[in-house]
């Protein structure tokens, strides 16, 4: 049972995508994300006090990190993902962002002096040249003329914010358990989304959104935050971190299939061999790494 939950965990963040283009257009980036994390963190509140009884008190020296932590994976991360998607595709996105894990093992062997092999190295270039093939279109000389657009920086945003939660969730995660440091960084970032969120015209349009968007904003809400988070770590509780982390690997591979299935979106061959580029480097640098890394929301 437990694999089961890991594949449809992998399934479920795939989606995410889906969802997140299928509102592109039709709710703003900033109350797209203000309501996905207020779904969220009224379900990750919940399982916080079934998990742990209570809230677990939150002391002066945690809030820093608490504040941090809402600021770059909730707050920036979901501007950046919301935003991103107005303008490309799913699966090039999903795979721009699969680069996540070969980021974070590169500034964790910058910042906190983690071995980084030659192996991690192979892959840190590999999952690179797969996303620039990805960004590029495959065409790496338009690249260079006519730089990067707004869809595919943003989406780089994206993973800019997640290695920086990531490596701050290190820190949070010293002195909270798992589940109460996402609970209590989700209450930060959905605080802080409220703002544009309002500025946006939050109660003005809320009423006008149709229910195939109330239900992709509870599908990222709950689904693809919640239910996702909860049962990875009832994998990593049960076959541990190493195992669990590899089933992350599915993310990118679920979102380009539902894109092609749903979205309708093609399978180019920039596509094809970039993605064959960033599952190489992320086999490469995650293989040896016993640690556990956070999971994308």
């Amino acid at each position: 049972m437990t694999i089961v939950k890991l594949f449809l965990t992998a399934f479920f963040w795939g989606g995410t995508f889906i969802a997140g283009k299928k509102i592109a257009g039709h709710v703003d980036p900033q109350c797209a994300a203000f309501l996905r994390f207020a779904i969220a963190s009224f379900f990750l509140v919940i399982l916080t006090i079934r998990l742990e009884g209570k809230l677990p008190r939150i002391r002066p020296s945690q809030v820093i990190w608490i504040m941090l932590s809402g600021l770059t994976g909730i707050f920036a991360y979901n501007l950046f993902f919301f935003t991103g998607l107005t303008f490309i595709n799913a699966n090039r996105a999903s795979l721009i962002i699969a680069t996540n894990p070969i980021f974070i093992s590169l500034f964790a062997a910058l910042l906190f002096k983690e071995p980084l092999t030659r192996t991690k190295i192979t892959g840190l270039l590999l999952s690179v040249t797969g996303a620039v093939t990805v960004i590029s279109n495959g065409r790496l000389s338009q690249l260079l003329h006519s730089g990067i657009g707004p869809g595919e920086l943003a989406i780089l945003g994206c993973v800019i914010s997640w290695v920086s939660y990531s490596l701050l969730g290190k820190q949070l995660m010293k002195t909270l358990s798992p589940v109460a440091a996402v609970c209590y960084a989700s209450l930060a970032g959905t605080v802080m989304l409220f703002f544009p969120a309002l500025f946006q015209g939050l109660f003005h349009a809320v009423p006008l959104y149709t229910a195939g968007s109330w239900w992709a904003l509870f599908y990222l809400g709950f689904f693809g935050t919640v239910l996702g988070f909860f049962w990875y770590y009832q994998g990593i509780q049960e076959i541990g971190p190493m195992k669990a982390g590899i089933f992350i690997n599915f993310v990118p591979v679920s979102a380009i299939v539902l894109s092609y299935l749903i979205l309708n979106e093609p399978l180019t061959p920039a596509i094809l061999v970039g993605a064959a580029l960033v599952f190489s480097g992320i086999y490469l640098t995650t293989r040896p790494d016993k640690s556990l890394t956070v999971p994308s929301p």
